[in-house]
């Protein structure tokens, strides 16, 4: 490549560069940049709102989950405790017919 060439390419890299940097840097430009941030927001609150519904909805859930838990646990203890009663019941039966 020829020094000519090799300026020409810088040359033109520079004046893109500069025109870039003017379009980037322009009024219309940053009329699309706040739109876009905007949106960007508009979408981060809308996703905040559903991660809360979630959250809750999952709150509800777990705090439903240990109710139950809790009624079959008790439910469990209470047929223990009957047939408890009911072996210690027949046990003294067997013993008063043996006696």
């Amino acid at each position: 490549m020829s020094n000519y060439s090799k300026l020409a390419l810088f040359v033109g890299g520079t004046l893109f560069g500069s025109v870039g940097l003017k379009i980037l840097s322009s009024r219309e430009a940053k009329d699309v940049y706040v739109r876009a941030t905007a949106i960007g927001l508009r979408a981060k609150d809308s996703a905040m709102e559903t991660v809360t519904a979630v959250q809750e909805s999952a709150a509800d859930i777990l705090a439903e989950a240990k109710e139950l838990n809790e009624t079959r646990a008790a439910k469990i203890a209470q047929k223990q405790q009957e047939s408890e009663i009911q072996d210690e019941s027949e046990a003294q039966d067997e013993a008063e017919q043996e006696a």
